[in-house]
């Protein structure tokens, strides 16, 4: 089965693979660079490095530059940089590496401003980005086994990197880029113990052309398990001497290189927002640089997970990310310096290598505001819909549309069946509370993923969240058949673990009512990949049964563009789309409250918004310690500064025991 599997996937790729790309001409003259005895070496000297992490899918292409030059300005000589494989393969052998996806442009920006390039191209990322880069075709039935030596996931990965080769391949130091070295795989030692699945992802490598010097990324307990021959051990999170009595059992003398030094941290939602004071960023940092230790920032930058991109964690919870990727990092998530980056551009000049000078800290315009303005058209979610899938069982997004098109990676889809309502409840019934208990039944769906609405004839019945192990609930049915629809979020395949090859979405095994299989499907797809092709009607009041799940749209105005920040509090939980761009996910729990808009996707003058609103939380959400009510018609306002770190009350969480800290 395994040989025929492949042999189909390699015949598909064959058919639609996009012609190769021309070559890319490096920008500036060679260079050379090597891993000496002691230390790095450019061009033969000692070469320290002071490298800052930012993610090109992260950061509108308007502002690439920008970021470069600030991380420049901070002292930093090299930007690193993962790539994300689901960014540019998103369907098989359908490659992308255009527009705002232009690596060479931006690693050729990077050449232009006086930088280097440490290239991390995995190709497992982790990067708390979905599926950790790994794109979700991988999982289509029958799912490949991601980052082992399945013949299919090989033969996958080796296509995938021949054809980042090309692109990239040309701007290494070897041949007059500014690529200097380029990472094997990423923190396998925390995943796996298998030295011949690493063997393979370095010889891929180099078959793909990187010829220049290779690292891996361990933590310290990690790095026997993920080191491999020809490629330098590299560590992660370690800022003492832990760093030389690690490395040093490899590498006696070095050179000794933090591939990921945390200024900052991730968030989940639902849970606080992270923070790393500056000043102690600043001493380890210090402390690295002043004993010869090369550094890369994770992150200098982290920027945002525009669209459904960010990914999730899982320890004895399902813990989805949030839509900005801020990090607390020295350069915000619209790429202002902190107090945090200005302590560590002092450090930084104190360590600079010959010949190297630090920049001024460019000037950076000021966001703007945007009056409070409502929605007065609305649609039902499920006009936005593609074509539905029928099946006798529920079937994961995956699976959903044809093969060539790799099925729904991301978004939403709604499931529906019909249901035999109650029945005559008989002499037995006589007492109100019997008559209670013969209406109601248990709806158990064990393989959903991540969130779900549950309605029966259109009527909310109930929310379920697999942040809370929820997964079965009970619903009230009425007389005779009854229509059950279940819409579930996709919120972000896991990242980071040993559960990421199980990381199918939607619905991905039977639903049960009253321990009965349901049978006889309609999915609708909704990967809402153009929300306006969703059938809009103005209206002017609530529409009968509340707030439901639906889409709204709307007009605002601005007389000069700028980044603001749209106000989300009051709403409950969706997406926000921007003259079609799609702004990321929103959920009223937090901490995240505002969503990043940046100024270069807006333009002066009527500027169209569409927002998804799941209606959870309803009208009214306690945020910050007040009450929101936007009434209607919905509104929405931006704001100047970001709100990343308010919480509110989670509806669907479960009441904590006696006793337990609040």
């Amino acid at each position: 089965m395994a040989r025929l599997a492949l042999s189909a996937l390699a015949l598909a790729v064959t058919l639609v693979a996009s012609p190769p790309a021309p070559a890319q001409q490096p920008a500036g003259p060679r260079h050379t660079f090597a891993v000496g005895d002691s230390a790095f070496l450019l061009d033969g000297r000692p070469f320290l490095i002071r490298s800052g992490e930012m993610h090109v899918s992260r950061i509108p292409r308007a502002y690439w530059r920008q970021r470069i030059q600030m991380a420049h300005a901070m002292g930093l000589n090299a930007i690193a940089t993962y790539i994300f494989w689901n960014v540019h393969e998103p369907a098989p052998g359908h490659y992308d590496f255009s527009g705002e996806e232009d690596l060479a442009a931006f690693v050729k920006m990077v050449q232009e401003e006086g930088m280097w390039v440490i290239l991390r191209p995995g190709p497992y990322a982790c990067a708390e980005w979905d599926f950790g880069g790994y794109p979700a075709w991988l999982l289509r039935s029958p799912p490949v086994a991601v980052r082992s030596r399945d013949p299919r996931f090989l033969a996958a990965s080796a296509r995938w990197l021949t054809r980042l080769g090309m692109e990239l391949a040309p701007l290494q130091v070897t041949h007059g880029g500014p690529i200097l070295m380029v990472q094997v795989e990423n923190e396998y030692g925390s995943y796996g113990n298998d030295h011949r699945f690493m063997a393979a992802a370095r010889d891929q490598l180099r078959q793909a052309g990187f010829d220049v010097p290779l690292f891996t990324a361990d933590g310290p307990s990690q790095m026997p398990n993920g080191r491999v021959d020809g490629a330098l051990p590299a560590i992660n999170g370690a800022t003492d001497s832990t760093i030389f009595t690690t490395i040093g059992q490899y590498r006696p003398h070095g050179p000794y290189f933090v591939a990921e030094f945390y200024p900052g941290w991730l968030d989940h939602w639902g849970e606080p927002h992270q923070r790393v004071p500056a000043a102690g960023t600043a001493r380890d940092y210090e402390w690295m640089l002043s004993r010869g230790v090369s550094v890369n920032l994770y992150v200098f930058h982290g920027g945002t997970n525009f669209g459904f991109s960010s990914g999730a964690n899982y320890s004895d919870h399902f813990q989805p990310q949030p839509t900005s990727y801020d990090y607390d990092a020295p350069l915000d998530e619209s790429g202002r310096p902190t107090a945090k980056y200005f302590a560590l551009r002092d450090v930084a000049i104190e360590h600079l290598n010959r010949g190297e000078t630090v920049p001024e800290v460019p000037d950076q315009p000021e966001p703007i505001s945007i009056m409070r303005f409502g929605f007065t058209e609305r649609a039902e979610l499920l006009t936005a819909a593609e074509k539905p899938v029928k099946s006798a069982r529920p079937l994961a997004m995956e699976d959903l549309g044809p093969a060539d098109a790799g099925g729904q990676s991301s978004g939403y889809a709604l499931y529906r069946t019909t249901i035999a309502g109650a029945g005559r409840t008989g002499a037995a019934a006589a007492s109100t509370a019997m008559a209670e208990t013969a209406r109601r039944a248990m709806l158990a769906i064990p393989g959903l993923r991540d969130y779900a609405v549950v309605f029966v004839d259109g009527r909310r019945a109930a929310e379920l969240d697999r942040r809370h192990h929820q997964d079965s609930t009970a619903i009230a049915l009425p007389a005779g058949r009854a229509t059950l629809d279940i819409l579930v979020e996709n919120s972000g395949r896991i990242n980071y673990g040993r559960l990421l090859p199980d990381n199918r979405k939607g619905i991905t095994g039977p639903v049960t009512l009253d321990g009965r299989p349901l049978t006889g499907w309609t999915i609708y797809p909704l990967p809402l990949r153009d929300p306006d092709r969703a059938s809009f009607a103005r209206t002017r009041s609530m529409p009968a049964g509340g707030p439901g799940p639906a889409l709204f749209r709307g007009t605002f105005i601005v007389n000069s563009v700028g980044d603001t920040f749209l106000d989300l509090r009051g709403w409950g939980k969706g997406a926000v789309w921007v003259n079609g761009h799609n702004l990321g996910r929103y959920w009223y729990i937090g901490p995240q409250q505002t969503l990043y808009l940046p100024g270069a996707w807006l333009r002066a003058g009527p500027n169209q918004i569409v927002v998804l609103d799941l209606g959870a939380g309803g009208l009214r959400s306690e945020v910050g310690g007040r009450t929101a009510d936007l009434g209607w018609p919905r509104q929405l306002q931006g704001l100047k500064s970001p709100i990343l770190d308010q919480l509110a009350p989670d509806r669907l969480a479960p009441p904590r025991p006696r006793g337990d800290a609040p």
